[in-house]
């Protein structure tokens, strides 16, 4: 089995009252999903660009500096909604390890002058041995449930901010 599994993608959606413009910068930055994200720091650039790798650490004792569960992303693109409001802008990240594989993506869709839909999709399943195709089915099913719970909590933290 390759790296490349596809794992059954894990998506939120939220309606912020915002410009698109303003809700991309704020998803793409991803240092910021650090005060999004519960119990995760982040390990980034201040400006990422296409081929940037970044590191999320995440655990109990990850926000003061602990080690935790790195998960290494590179940013794979940054497409941004255009400015008059007809394309949906789409930043995706390829996790590349040491546990986690699969992609992060955000897409930003304006609705309207100050109204956009924001929507968080993770693939996601942990790396396992090639020969155990099972292994990355199995990992995927465990991961899902919690990643569901994360993206739904980050994108109501990051609504509420933004609406501030």
């Amino acid at each position: 089995m390759p790296d490349e599994f596809v794992a059954r993608p894990v998506r939120a959606a939220r309606t912020v009252r915002v410009p698109a413009a303003v809700a991309w910068a704020a998803a793409t930055d991803v240092r910021r999903h650090a005060a999004w994200i519960p119990l995760t720091r982040i390990d980034a650039p201040a400006h990422l660009q296409t081929g940037a790798s970044f590191t999320a650490v995440s655990g109990p004792g990850a926000t003061r500096g602990l080690p935790g569960l790195a998960d290494t992303m590179v940013v794979e693109s940054l497409d941004p909604p255009d400015d008059d409001a007809r394309r949906t802008g789409v930043a995706v990240f390829r996790k590349t390890g040491p546990l986690l594989l699969g992609t992060a993506e955000v897409h930003v869709r304006p609705l309207g002058a100050q109204l956009c839909q924001v929507t968080w999709v993770e693939r996601v399943h942990v790396r396992g041995p090639r020969a155990l195709r099972l292994w990355s089915a199995a990992s995927a099913r465990l991961v899902g449930p919690v990643l569901r719970l994360m993206v739904g909590l980050a994108l109501r933290r990051m609504a509420a901010e933004l609406e501030a």
